[in-house]
């Protein structure tokens, strides 16, 4: 007797022995979990809001962050608190997304090499960061980060004025003004590379007490 099987199109048979039918499957399962997942969450405000008392980066706290992202200080360090009962003891109030939202790109990281430094903020004095970013085995004799001597000499005006990006992030929703726009190059004047870094880690994760 003839074998007159013909699978459908949806057929376990024909999905598996057609490349281009799996990679369209695939896509489109990819494509419906991502939608699923992510969406919702532009409409909850827990994730949308800031928290009470967050503001947005000063003039030399947002210079700061961005000495913090061209050193890579991310890539060992992150600034994400799970909620875990061992985290919490450790760091503090574990990391709640309003937070976050005037950070673009938010800097949680994704390995620890060193501490997390989410609630960096306040738990040193400034000399302290000045010495350990200076050379941090004066302060922390087992740690293997490297020194940043270079800092204290690199001055904030001789790099791109910070005014423009400022700008830039009030367009996607940092709430700057004009007037803090129009001082922002006069407000890093003098300051150094460290003076920047250290006002940013002292803001982080000071809107939760």
């Amino acid at each position: 007797m003839a074998n007159n099987h013909n699978p459908s199109l949806f057929s376990h048979e024909k999905i598996e022995t057609s490349n281009f039918l799996m990679i369209v499957l695939i896509l489109l399962a990819v494509v419906f979990g991502a939608l699923v997942e992510i969406v919702p969450l532009f409409f909850q405000r827990s994730t949308t809001q800031p928290v009470e008392g967050l503001k947005p980066y000063t003039a030399l706290q947002l210079a700061g962050r961005d000495v913090y992202i061209r050193e890579g200080c991310h890539n060992c360090h992150s600034q994400m608190i799970r909620p875990f009962r061992a985290e919490t003891l450790r760091y503090g109030h574990y990391s709640m997304a309003g937070e976050f939202v005037y950070d673009h790109p938010f800097q949680w990281g994704s390995k620890r090499t060193g501490p997390d430094l989410h609630r960096v903020g306040g738990k040193y004095s400034d000399e302290w960061h000045a010495a350990h970013l200076n050379n941090p085995r004066d302060v922390v004799p087992e740690s293997n980060m490297p020194a940043y001597p270079w800092l204290a000499k690199a001055k904030l005006e001789e790099a791109a004025p910070i005014a423009p990006r400022m700008k830039a992030l009030r367009m996607v929703g940092v709430p700057y003004t004009d007037d803090e726009i129009k001082a922002a190059d006069a407000d890093v004047k003098g300051k150094t590379e460290l003076d920047a870094v250290i006002a940013y880690l002292q803001v982080l994760g000071t809107a939760v007490k």
